[in-house]
């Protein structure tokens, strides 16, 4: 469970340029190294009347962790969530999540959308931008799913065999068993947007701790738990399949074509955070982030986009 860190009350002044009528963020950030990569991108989704909670991976090195640490102390307005040692492929990060969305509520409520990063993403555009598009669209949820058996059967092993989570690893003793029953399993990415009512839901919810029971055991349940348990509940009409991340990808031929149609793919999207940023980016994608921070974001039709995905998908099912 969650306990106070850094500071055990929310500072409450509002930014100079924010708008009563924005929805407020409560960001989750979790991370374990390269604190200069997460200090850049926390000083970019910083302001002084949201929420900002941060997770410090239990494996961290001590001077990583005295290093945030005394960091984060010069912002009231940011919390340190208790520790634990997340391992690759296991619930814990899923635990960590739910405990951080427990602790935000508890916090304060006057939040609108809770957002996990990584301490390797970065803004696309400024918190004033993210928050205008987050309140033309208050209401609705943003993680990438697939029906899991139906897209990615290959994954269905992941959950229908049985695995057990150790302290630094996942067993390698596993075996067979039934899905939930009268459920559809989905698939999908780590990274979402949330509503506070969808946290409220997740953490307080007891048909939602069935969920918690089964997919305590499968593997990397951080890409299909908060999909499966969403889409099979009403939570499932207000869900926009896209995570609103960018991703760049590590590429060791033909670079600079793919670092071209990777900014050139960021002009037509209306994405709001970029994956795996660091000091070994490209400086050419980095520039063209810097320039167009503060520019408004593409209009998309996000409706228009899902219709032709499905059709897409359908096409070639």
């Amino acid at each position: 469970m969650p306990t106070p860190a850094i500071h055990t009350q929310p500072f409450s002044q509002k930014s100079d340029n924010h708008q009563s009528s924005q929805v407020r963020i409560a960001y989750f950030i979790m991370i374990h190294h390269k604190p200069e990569t997460f200090k850049e991108m926390f000083e970019k989704i910083y302001s002084r009347d949201q929420f900002y909670l941060v997770h410090i991976d239990k494996k961290a090195k001590e001077e990583f962790t005295e290093e945030i640490q005394m960091y984060l102390v010069g912002f009231p307005n940011v919390y340190i969530l208790e520790s634990m040692s997340i391992v690759a492929g296991g619930f814990r990060m899923i635990q960590a999540e739910l405990n951080a969305m427990e602790y935000l509520l508890n916090v304060s409520g006057e939040w609108d959308y809770f957002i996990n990063l990584s301490g390797e993403d970065y803004p696309l555009k400024s918190q004033n931008i993210i928050r205008q598009f987050l309140t033309s669209n208050n209401g609705r949820n943003y993680i990438f799913f697939y029906d899991q058996k139906f897209y990615r059967p290959d994954t269905f092993q992941r959950i229908q065999n049985h695995f057990t989570e150790l302290t630094h690893k996942i067993s390698s003793l596993i075996y067979k068993r039934e899905f939930m029953e009268g459920v559809t399993p989905y698939i999908g990415g780590k990274w979402f947007i949330f509503t506070k009512k969808t946290c409220v839901f997740l953490t307080n919810n007891k048909k939602v701790m069935d969920f918690e029971d089964y997919y305590l055991h499968t593997l990397l349940p951080a890409e299909s738990f908060f999909q499966t348990v969403l889409m099979n509940t009403v939570f499932k009409d207000i869900i926009v399949n896209d995570d609103k991340r960018a991703s760049l990808e590590k590429k060791y031929f033909n670079k600079n074509q793919y670092y071209t149609e990777f900014i050139e793919a960021l002009k037509t999207s209306n994405q709001l955070f970029i994956r795996k940023v660091n000091n070994e980016t490209n400086q050419n994608i980095i520039k063209y982030i810097d320039e167009t921070f503060l520019l408004p974001l593409t209009n998309v039709d996000e409706i228009a986009r899902e219709l032709k995905q499905d059709e897409r998908d359908n096409k070639w099912s």
